[in-house]
């Protein structure tokens, strides 16, 4: 018969073994990576502040007086899809996610009394860097995170330090044959043109997005977009999302002004990308390379929501890039 004492030592034989293997499984430049996955994730804060009468919520993590990398989401997820890069970072810099109002834990109010454009949204996350006195940050921006970066950029160049991009588009040739119901939709917008874009916010639209491309679909939790339709299926927010589907045809007619601000002020950009990715390919991540002089490009074999499949990978090359640049 074992006893209790046996039992502890071989439980805690056992912990420690998770623990080693755990470190183990980062590698290469991730040895810090590694401690901060063991650390970090006690680090993460779960924290809301009010922006414009709204609450909005954030998860933060890391020193406050280390390097900060500001992380803006795309759709239909929230800052829950950086909730495994936070603390693999979160040793050596100052991440800050928020939730952009209608996504995740942030307000949700109807679209009669907030008005859901890539301006406001962009105008709510403004006054949230400057509620948290974020002055000087990296930016890393992802689908619809990229129109919100790009006006905060734009806005305020000298608060950007680098750009981290990670299937966001600021070109037209990122806009293929996926985006055609959507320019119907921009064009005319009516009921019918419409029909075509709600199959895009059923729960089988959602998985799609994050197991299309990748390499081991079975490596992709479910907890992601169960989480993302759980918070679109709350009343008023598929409202909330067509309205935010149509006005992203605002986005397009600023891309050359997007692409100024990069050759002008040539922020150092470090290029991830899901290259599987059918909603913003590849053809969206190569021109960024001809407008700036201090840029990297790394396509992933994998597709939309690459930090699920390539988290860690994304994580080092963060690192190694920020590093270069002495942040």
């Amino acid at each position: 018969m074992i006893n209790r004492r046996t039992m502890a030592t071989h439980f805690g034989r056992m912990v420690l073994a998770c623990a080693v293997v755990t470190g183990l499984s980062f590698t290469g430049d991730s040895a810090n990576a590694a401690k901060s996955a063991t650390m970090g994730t006690a680090l993460t804060q779960h924290k809301t502040i009010q922006v414009d009468g709204l609450d909005i919520f954030y998860r933060e993590a890391g020193p406050k007086d280390a390097p900060t990398i500001l992380l803006l989401h795309g759709f239909p997820t929230s800052s829950q899809m950086f909730r495994n890069l936070i603390p693999a970072l979160a040793d050596r810099f100052h991440l800050i996610a928020p939730d952009f109002p209608g996504f995740g834990n942030s307000a949700m109010p109807s679209i009669d009394e907030f008005d859901y454009t890539f301006d406001n949204l962009a105008k709510v996350i403004d006054g949230f860097t400057q509620k948290l006195k974020l002055d000087r940050y990296s930016v890393y921006v992802m689908d619809y995170g990229a129109p919100v970066g790009f006006r905060l950029a734009t806005a305020h160049p000298e608060r950007v330090q680098s750009l981290i991009v990670q299937n966001g588009n600021a070109y037209e040739e990122g806009l293929g044959k996926f985006w055609d119901p959507f320019r119907a939709y921009w064009k005319d917008r009516t009921d019918e043109n419409a029909k075509p874009l709600q199959e895009f916010l059923n729960i089988g639209a959602t998985k799609w997005q994050y197991t299309h491309g990748t390499r081991n679909p079975e490596s992709i939790s479910p907890d992601t977009w169960t989480t993302d339709q759980y918070f679109q299926n709350r009343p008023g927010n598929k409202d909330i999302q067509l309205q935010l589907f149509f006005d992203y045809g605002s986005n397009p007619p600023l891309y050359p002004s997007w692409q100024a601000y990069l050759r002008t002020h040539q922020p150092p950009t470090l290029i991830v990308w899901g290259k599987n990715d059918v909603i913003f390919p590849a053809s969206g991540a190569h021109p960024y390379m001809r407008d700036l002089k201090n840029s990297q490009l790394h396509l992933l074999d994998t597709g939309h929501f690459a930090l699920e499949e390539d988290g860690e990978k994304i994580a080092v090359l963060i690192r190694q890039f920020l590093k270069a640049q002495n942040l």
